[in-house]
């Protein structure tokens, strides 16, 4: 019975790895997409190659989600459930903003999910990491995003404030193949790790870890093959969000934005060992970006429904956690006896 619910939570963890590929899809490609520097499915293939490699490049993000939570002090089969239910809450909420196609954070509904579970089941959260690696993070990463896009196109506007607007265009849309592909691989070094820290998480609970452990090459291999499956998918809703909604950005800012969100990803992953959302990131710098042309082009209205998901995903994937959790727990009470 504790292998069948160890094989089950992993299985629910790379499917909610997948649903993270095609609802985060557009967080690498939607830039690139709308100003035609990559058409789609080239940027998609991109996009899922990336996404692959960048999930092998390390494992600091997923340590840290495997101590957002702990089930010690509980039955295995009860501390499993508590992470079963985490997952199925923050899938239920991807599934929820993809269809009406708010690009919120996947991210953040997975700690959401693991918090709100662990509250009901009276696992202990580690609020000293929800503070420190995720809640300072969420607020800082979108406003640096934002300051560091927005001045980053100022400068391209001055270096080539001279130059050939079609030739600048024609420059940036081949440079934005490499401001996608850095951005893709930012997202795979930071969600894929957060799937594997999930499972690594289970196979604690279960015995089959230890906290210090390395993660096994099968978890690290399956998330990357999962998120890069699911990135190939598409996410074509919330790409329409991304790359038309806000503003309808040109080149050089598409790769400001682009490049600003891959640089933000790379140091939070590997300096502060944070797992940041990759959708709050990309979002902050295209508005960021697009408002140097004035900030009324960016359309704030939309601007304000994309925050709104934001703060309504930690606690709604947390509630939908919670069900989970009571769907899943009293007919396994009654199974196990």
């Amino acid at each position: 019975m504790e292998l069948a619910i160890v094989i089950a939570v992993v299985v629910v963890a790379l499917a909610f790895d997948y649903t993270n590929g095609f609802h985060d899809a557009a967080n690498a490609i939607a830039t690139s997409v709308s100003t035609r520097a990559l058409t789609p499915r080239v940027a998609l293939i991109l996009a899922a190659v990336m996404n692959f490699v960048g999930a092998l490049l390390g494992q600091e993000v997923a340590h840290t989600v495997s101590d957002v939570i702990d089930t010690s002090g509980f039955d295995v089969e009860h501390g499993l459930v508590i992470v079963m239910a985490g997952l199925l809450g923050a899938i239920v909420w991807n599934l929820v903003t993809w269809y009406f196609g708010l690009p919120s954070s996947s991210s953040h509904a997975l700690i959401g999910g693991l918090v709100g579970a662990a509250l009901v089941g009276g696992a202990t959260v580690s609020w000293k990491t929800i503070i420190d690696k995720v809640l300072i993070p969420m607020v800082l990463s979108p406003l640096f995003g934002f300051v560091a896009a927005f001045l980053v196109m100022l400068l391209i506007m001055w270096l080539f404030r001279r130059a050939n607007p079609h030739k600048v265009n024609r420059g940036f849309r081949l440079m934005q193949t490499v401001s996608a592909a850095g951005l893709a691989l930012g997202h795979g070094l930071q969600d894929a790790q957060k799937t594997m820290g999930v499972i690594f998480l289970a196979l604690v609970t279960s015995g089959h870890a230890a906290a210090g452990d390395e993660l096994p090459l099968w978890v690290v291999i399956a998330a990357a093959g999962a998120i890069s499956a699911g990135t190939y998918s598409g996410g074509w809703r919330i790409m329409r969000t991304l790359g038309r909604r806000i503003i309808h950005l040109d080149p050089p800012r598409g790769f400001s934005a682009e490049m600003v969100g891959a640089g933000v990803l790379y140091t939070t992953a590997f300096a502060f060992h944070a797992p940041i959302s990759t959708t709050h990131t990309i979002t902050s710098a295209i508005m960021g970006a697009g408002a140097t042309k004035r900030f009324s082009a960016v359309r704030w209205g939309v601007a304000k429904s994309i925050v709104t998901a934001w703060v309504l995903t930690f606690p709604m994937a947390g509630l939908a956690a919670v069900i989970c959790y009571y769907l899943l727990h009293f007919p396994l009470e009654i199974f196990i006896g």
